[in-house]
Formats: C-alpha cells, structure tokens, sequence
C-alpha cells in the first residue's frame, strides 16, 4: 500500500547528535522573499535559543553534518509561522533529515491580507523545494530522491495540494452557508476580500491553478482544512503514502467534513491516526508562558490531555513515518 520507488543512495551522517539552525529569507520572484526556518543535524555543540514564543535546543549556524540527506519541507496554518511545529522539525532533524518551514507570506499573524488565496501556498512550497534542492549552500548535501512534506490545517490542504490533489473551491460558498460557524467560512469572512475576490475564489478554478511538485514523495496531514474539497477526483492523482491525522475532538474543523474527507478520498487508504480527547490546536508545539499570553486560543486542550506528552509520540511517528516510506536508514 506504501510501496515507494527504491532510491539509490542511502543518507550517510556523521555522528550528529545536536539539530543546527539557520532563519533565511527566499528571494520569490515579483512577491515578497519567503521567510523561513531550517533545522539540520549538525555535530556543533547546542544551546538554549529564543525562536519567536518558544526557547529551542540549537547550534545557530553551525555545519550541516552528514550526506545524502532526506528533506522535509512544512506548511503552517492559517495566521500561523514558520515556528509552529518546531518542535515537529527539531525531532526530524535530530533523527537525520533537513527540515524546513516557511511562513506562507500573506497567512500570517502579521499579514493575513491573501489568506484567502490558498492557491499562494503549494507555489511557496514548490518555490522552497527548488531553493534547497539547487540554491541553499549546503544543497549537495541533499538527497533530491528523498523529499517529502508536511503541513497542519490550511497547511495540510497545502501538502494535499503539493502531491497533486486538486481542490474544488465552488464547494465552499455553499458548505459555508450551511456551517456559518466553522473556521474556514469566519476566515473568508474576516478576511476583507472584495466580493469579486470572494466570487473567484468560491468557483470551480481551472487545474493549472494548482501548482504540484514530483519531487515530494510522502506526506504527513494533520487536521486538513477544506477536506471537503477534493473529492474522489480531487484526489485521484495522489499517489504518495500519506500518513493522516485527526483530533477526535477538533472544534476548528469539525468531523466528518475535513481530515474523514480526505481518508474517504484518497484513492489508497492513508496511515490513519485518531487522537482521542484532542482537539486542533494541539497539533501545533507545546505552549511556553510567553505564547499562552499572546496567543490563549491556541493553547487550550481539553482537560486530561497532555500536549507535551502527546507531540512525543506524534513527532516518533512523523520521523517513524518518513523513515519507512523515503527508505532512511
């Protein structure tokens, strides 16, 4: 079910025992450069460092170890950053691969001003692939064979996108009226978008609109917004292993309409994970004293859940996940 084509070169590392990092900033073309964090196994010693609201154990700057090593690139949700899932980043960095999360520019809690326009955010993903793989000066080091993506909410309908779904937005005008209280219907709403920009947006847009990308051979979805969307024939032409997530009590995105819609979907069926007593937000890292104060929203889980312990478990599985399916020994 997860059979992935058989790469010739196995990743080689040296003994890598701390996660370097580096905060780039991607020349995109006419747009504004895409800022973005990146997280490598480094032999350097590692320190606690600031990064946003949270403090990371890192080696700033310090040389990438290894070869041939597997790339992981990772889409944030809506009003999110590029350090939502650092967390996420750090444990695949530490077990070998190079991970890297952008900050979809115009979705962020700075700037939501192109939130809406979701087809921004697979050009941004494609954009970071061809960066890392051809621009970033350690680009040797990467094995081009080995690329996979994850992606949270907005960001998991982005890797959806990325490994050739095709999303029909027409659903949306309707699926809004009918759950006015959802997230995704506030998000439109709140969003400022003229309601010319609104009409285009809720139509059927041509295929083309949709930038894919081979070179991703993997994904991992967590809560996927606009699940809905795809359909059997949205999804017909995705063909990599996707490991999916679900929070068996998201308020955001409520079931069955987005993460049970891709399950349904998916022409084979994906690694499928229920997480009991969860809800939305807690797939995002654990919350530091700073974040609970700016951002309280997004740091409430349910009672009896444990955030902290739970993203143990869900960052084994994520590394676990693209170790089998991009053959990393």
């Amino acid at each position: 079910m997860f059979a992935a084509a058989l790469l010739s070169a196995a990743p080689v590392r040296a003994e890598a025992t701390e996660v370097g990092f580096s905060e780039l900033r991607i020349a995109n073309g006419q747009e504004k450069p895409l800022v973005v964090g990146v997280w490598y196994p480094t032999a350097a010693p590692a320190q606690d460092h600031p990064l946003g609201a949270y403090v990371q154990t890192v080696a700033p700057s310090a040389p990438v170890a290894g070869e041939h090593l597997p790339l992981i690139v990772m889409s944030h949700g809506n009003g999110g950053n590029y350090q939502n899932n650092y967390d996420t980043a750090l444990a695949l960095a530490k077990a070998g691969f190079v991970a890297v999360a952008v900050s979809h520019t115009g979705d962020t809690h700075e700037d939501q001003s192109r939130a809406v326009y979701v087809m921004d955010r697979p050009q941004h993903m494609h954009r970071l692939i061809d960066y890392m793989l051809s621009e970033w000066p350690d680009h040797t080091r990467l094995d081009a064979g080995r690329v996979g993506v994850f992606g949270f909410s907005i960001g998991g309908f982005t890797a959806l996108v990325a490994v050739g779904g095709i999303p029909d937005l027409s659903f949306t005008e309707a699926h809004a009226k009918a759950h006015p209280e959802y997230y995704d219907a506030q998000v439109a709403k709140r969003s400022g978008a003229s309601p010319e920009a609104l009409a285009m947006l809720r139509s059927k847009l041509p295929a083309s609109t949709w930038v894919h990308d081979s070179r991703i051979k993997a994904a991992v979805v967590a809560a996927p917004a606009l699940g809905y969307t795809f359909g059997r024939e949205g999804m017909k032409d995705v063909t990599v292993p996707v490991q999916l997530w679900r929070a068996a009590e998201d308020h955001i995105l409520p079931h069955p309409d987005y993460a049970e819609a891709v399950r349904i979907a998916l022409p084979a069926p994906p690694e499928y994970h229920v997480v009991d007593n969860a809800d939305h937000f807690d797939f995002l890292a654990p919350c530091t004293d700073m974040l609970r104060q700016v951002a309280p929203m997004i740091c409430v889980s349910r009672s009896g859940f444990d955030r902290t312990r739970f993203h143990q478990t869900f960052n084994a599985e994520v590394v676990r996940f693209f170790q089998e399916t991009l053959k990393v020994k």
